[in-house]
Formats: C-alpha cells, sequence, structure tokens
C-alpha cells in the first residue's frame, strides 16, 4: 500500500442522477467560444477563429446548488452555462464516428468567470488560470448516463439570474459539436475515464453579485439553481 508525506486529497466527484453513486473526476476541459453568437459578443469572429481550449482543476468542480461562494479578487463574477460531458472510456486519436462511444453521461454546469482578472490577462498576453480554474468555478448538476437519455444533439439551453433570462441559445447553435470536441481533444491528449468536458456557452454572459440565484438548464438533461454568497 503506497505512503504518502502528507494526506491525499479526497477523491473530487459529481453526483449521478438517481443513484448513491457518484462519478469520479480526473481533469476538466472547458472549450472557448463554441457558439457564434458567444463569439461575436467576446470581440471574435467565429468563422475566422476555431474553438479552442482551457482547464480547471478537478476539485474546482461543486454541487451546482445551495450557495456557491464568490469569489475573491473579482469585482465581475460572470455566468457561462454549459452542457457538460463525462468520459467514460479513454482514448486516443478519436475520429467523431466513433467519439460518442467514449461518453458516459451528461449534465449541466456553469463555467464562472472572474471576467475582469480574464480581461487583465488577455491584454498582458497571460494565462487564464487565475480567471478560469479557480475555488467552486465549475458549479454542476448530477449527470445522467447517455445509456438513460441517449445523446443529446439539439434542445435549449438557458440561464437565469433572479428569474430573469440573461442566456439562451440551443445544442444546434454549437460551432463544434460533442462529438468533434471529443475527437479535437483526443488529438492532443489521451482522453480517459472521469475526464469532463465544458462544451462552451451560449450569448448573453453577464455578471452575478451576491445574493443572486442563478437557474439554468439544457432541455432533455436537466436544471441547476443555486445562490450566490458573500464576497
Amino acid at each position: 500500500m503506497t505512503e504518502f508525506v502528507i494526506q491525499p486529497a479526497p477523491q473530487a466527484s459529481v453526483a449521478v442522477a438517481g443513484s448513491q453513486a457518484r462519478f469520479p473526476i480526473r481533469r476538466v476541459f472547458c472549450v472557448g467560444r463554441n457558439y457564434a453568437a458567444h463569439a461575436r459578443e467576446m470581440g471574435k469572429d467565429p468563422d475566422r477563429e476555431p474553438p479552442f481550449f482551457f482547464t480547471k482543476p478537478a476539485d474546482a468542480v461543486v454541487a451546482a446548488e445551495g450557495t456557491v461562494p464568490h469569489p475573491p479578487l473579482t469585482e465581475n463574477l460572470h455566468h457561462e452555462i454549459e452542457l457538460v460531458v463525462a468520459i467514460g472510456k479513454g482514448g486516443t486519436n478519436v475520429s467523431p464516428a466513433q467519439a460518442l462511444d467514449l461518453v458516459w453521461g451528461y449534465a449541466v454546469g456553469v463555467d464562472m468567470t472572474r471576467r475582469d482578472l480574464q480581461d487583465v490577462a488577455k491584454k498582458m498576453s497571460r494565462p487564464w488560470d487565475w480567471s478560469k480554474a479557480f475555488d467552486a468555478s465549475g458549479p454542476c448538476g448530477p449527470l445522467h448516463a447517455a445509456s438513460s437519455i441517449g445523446h443529446p444533439s439539439k434542445g435549449a439551453i438557458w440561464l437565469k439570474v433572479n428569474g430573469e433570462t440573461r442566456q439562451e441559445g440551443d445544442l444546434t447553435e454549437l460551432i463544434w459539436p460533442v462529438a468533434d470536441v471529443i475527437a479535437y481533444i483526443s488529438e492532443a491528449v489521451a482522453l480517459e475515464p472521469g475526464d469532463l468536458i465544458f462544451t462552451g456557452t451560449p450569448a448573453g454572459v453577464g455578471a452575478l453579485n451576491p445574493g443572486d440565484v442563478v437557474s439554468g438548464g439544457v432541455e432533455g438533461i436537466g436544471e441547476i439553481t443555486f445562490t450566490i454568497g458573500k464576497r
């Protein structure tokens, strides 16, 4: 049995709908600018610039319920509602035709972003880690097994703040569908069971303040609701 010089951190995991079992998280990949309207609102040209990828630590994923803490170092915390894909089988150089065979299930998640820190990082050509990979930056609802719900390729995706609709879109608007995203990632790294993929957000991202109630969902997968905690 392996001995460690300090106590290992608990295994990061996400709930599974209808089960007491949990899905262990290995890594978290996030797709940037994967909805054309969102790419445009961020000042980019989706026809000229393909999506790119960034990551979050596994333990940045927290339950999208109750209170999600407001992070320090920001005056401009943003919401980005997303379809989340859970990988159940590993693979490298996977073709789009085979990619969905790797999927264990799907969930609704939010990519929380310290937008002011991200803007500074962009201007200074620095990494985005401080703006994307902070504690509790990936609220996520329970996973639903693909064996039960299939592989969604269409359906509404939305987010509301205090009952007011902020983001609306449809999975058909993904520039790169789930299968293409999986195939592309597998060319760069070996996907492994436990990897999560946040697939991008539609237009309408905006600021969140302490006390705001965030609700959202993806048609056919589920809905989430949580409150932003104190600064």
